[in-house]
């Protein structure tokens, strides 16, 4: 929901669709009416301010904040933090998603990943992978929505293709392989494929070749028409995914397929791949068991849970 100025809840929309789906996913998940406040950066949204300020927002986004204030902010990203702090200088109770940079004892609840290696705090809570916005309700929707799907002939196999964060493009190593291993460890299925912005147009072009003669659906980054990404996760007898996007591996997480990692990652992205390997819900491409039980892993309903539980919403 979105719009009106007397919404209990507000949500400091980041403008990267990645951090702001974390806030907006646990909002969703607390059943009450909230407004999605956008943010835009100006020329000083770089610097690390220590404290509570509007300072680093544009003129426009500076005059989205006015009264009435709300009961709840929920913010994600270091550069929100400071906005969500002032409002909280003027009321409102304060949930904080990833690191804050600065003033984390400030917010009333902070919400960091386990790979995060979050120290313990009465404010912290510590959760597995990241929030989203993938609830069991937007899958069943997905599954009416992308209907069509269920004609692929199973196992429905779902391959989500990121990329390198700050890099160019999918190697072409890393492409040309990839298709041919979900086809070793997956020989009979159909495969329903995505590429995102970071995978490339080389990359793609490999990944779309090597899928000649099978059955499948392949959508390309940029392509026209709606993406069916949740329709490949709603109809999806296994997942597999790049390990190289925080987002993907937690919303795949989400559902109640297996998911294999088809990358190797260094830093934060290893130690999410590792600490859901810890709990059972991934495991690599290359693993012998091609299928294991699972549940679905909804993190933003548990931060919903808590946030009801500590009284933040009274």
């Amino acid at each position: 929901m979105s719009g009106g100025t007397t919404e209990p809840v507000w949500v400091l929309a980041d403008p990267r669709p990645g951090t702001a789906n974390q806030a907006l996913g646990i909002a969703e998940r607390l059943g009450v009416p909230f407004r999605v406040v956008p943010l835009a950066w100006g020329a000083l949204a770089r610097v690390p301010w220590p404290w509570a300020t509007l300072a680093g927002l544009d003129a426009a986004a500076r005059a989205r904040l006015a009264p009435p204030w709300p009961r709840l902010v929920i913010s994600a990203g270091r550069r929100s933090a400071p906005v969500a702090l002032w409002l909280g200088r003027r009321g409102a109770r304060t949930v904080h998603v990833m690191r804050p940079g600065f003033g984390a004892a400030r917010f009333d609840l902070v919400v960091l990943g386990r790979h995060d290696r979050p120290g313990p705090a009465p404010n912290v809570m510590e959760i597995l992978g990241a929030c989203h916005r993938v609830s069991a309700a937007v899958l069943t929707r997905a599954r009416g929505d992308w209907a069509a799907l269920a004609a692929l002939p199973s196992p429905r196999v779902a391959v989500l293709v990121g990329g390198p964060v700050r890099a160019e493009g999918l190697d072409r190593e890393t492409a040309s392989r990839l298709i041919p291993r979900v086809l070793g460890r997956f020989p009979a299925a159909s495969l329903m494929v995505t590429t995102s912005r970071r995978t490339g147009a080389e990359a793609t072009r490999l990944i779309a070749a090597a899928l000649a003669g099978r059955p499948h659906r392949l959508f390309r980054w940029g392509d026209p028409g709606p993406n069916p990404y949740l329709g490949y996760l709603a109809f999806a007898d296994a997942i597999v995914v790049t390990g190289d996007s925080v987002s993907m591996l937690a919303e795949a997480a989400a559902t109640a397929a297996p998911v294999f990692v088809a990358t190797r990652e260094r830093g934060r992205h290893a130690r999410m791949i590792e600490s859901l390997m810890d709990a059972g819900r991934v495991r690599p491409l290359g693993s012998a068991e091609p299928l294991f039980p699972v549940a679905p892993l909804d993190e933003a309903e548990r931060v919903a849970a808590a946030i009801r539980a500590r009284g933040l919403l009274d």
